[in-house]
């Protein structure tokens, strides 16, 4: 579970900072994209700085990271810009998960 919980935390973070990122790239006003920016820009450095510092040798947790990182830029997607998956994207979202689950569950 703590495996998971890390997994879950690095990819809310990389997909927050890259939606963050790309509200930023649509602002008009200066202000505001200098505040996303900074925002996302972070969200991006605490994301690399976990996977770095993880407590677990990130080639045993790759399939498991991509089958959430799909999962979660997805929900993030919906949240930030409502939108909603594709019926091929969520077919291929499905083999995406399948396959993540397979590579870390087979070890």
């Amino acid at each position: 579970m703590k495996v998971f919980l890390f997994v879950l935390m690095a990819t809310v973070l990389e997909a927050t900072g890259d939606a963050v990122v790309r509200v930023a790239l649509g602002s008009s006003s200066p202000a505001s994209r200098i505040l996303l920016f900074a925002v996302g820009a972070t969200c991006l450095t605490l994301y690399g700085t976990s996977l770095n510092l993880a407590p677990v040798e990130f080639a045993t947790v790759t399939g498991l990271y991509i089958a959430t990182l799909f999962v979660v830029f997805q929900i993030t997607n919906f949240l930030f810009f409502r939108a909603v998956p594709t019926p091929s994207v969520l077919l291929g979202g499905t083999l995406i998960v399948a396959g993540g689950l397979i590579v870390y569950i087979w070890r």
